[in-house]
């Protein structure tokens, strides 16, 4: 079946596909236990210098999720698709979802741990992303959990340039195991896709 074909039946189904670093889509391949996930516009040495430091924490390889439908945007055209996917060819494998929250992404990748920045773990626990409702918040959480998912969280500067870790998040007592640190030692996160597009990256 052509790589285009694979991509319109992502965006028609939903599936999760797999894009290897050398362009192959497939439907088939065994789910990570490591995954990055991001909109990766650009892709950048932050990304996966991230990706090298929970692969070495976790003592397995960690790929890239890039979901096509954004909670605060548009979902992106198949053009802007290829166009993102192209960054990683040669580089590490990809995969295209179109679950944009963690929920969604742990019934997709049982049993997987999510690498994410602070800042997107502030989201994960905070009730205003969850339509004010804590009870469906922590209903996401325990799902998450039931479905043996976990978060590592690498230091993250936050849209006022300070920096966040996992202890300044106000993560639920019954849900704090869920989410390990990276730490800052080990790990920082000063770049930003936001800035680099400003500078025409």
């Amino acid at each position: 079946m052509p790589p285009t074909t694979l991509l319109d039946r992502l965006l028609d189904t939903g599936a999760a596909l797999h894009v290897a670093a050398d362009g192959q889509m497939s439907f088939g391949m065994a789910r990570p236990s490591g995954l990055l996930p991001g909109s990766f516009n650009p892709l950048h040495g932050a990304h996966c210098e991230l990706a090298r430091v929970a692969g070495q924490i976790l003592g397995q390889p960690v790929a890239f999720e890039l979901s096509v439908v954004n909670v605060d945007k548009p979902p992106l055209a198949p053009a802007e698709v290829r166009r993102r996917l192209s960054q990683f060819a040669w580089r590490a494998p990809v995969w295209l979802t179109r679950a944009c929250h963690f929920v969604d992404k742990a019934e997709h990748f049982p049993s997987a741990t999510f690498v994410v920045g602070a800042d997107t773990a502030l989201r994960i626990v905070l009730p205003r992303y969850y339509h004010d409702d804590e009870a469906r918040m922590g209903a996401a959480l325990a799902r998450i959990r039931d479905l043996d998912c976990r978060f590592l969280v690498a230091c993250r500067a936050d849209g006022s340039g300070q920096y966040l870790q996992r202890d300044d998040l106000p993560i639920p007592r019954l849900h704090r195991d869920l989410f390990q640190a990276i730490p800052s030692r080990d790990f920082r996160w000063d770049l930003s896709s936001t800035d680099l597009r400003s500078r025409g990256w």
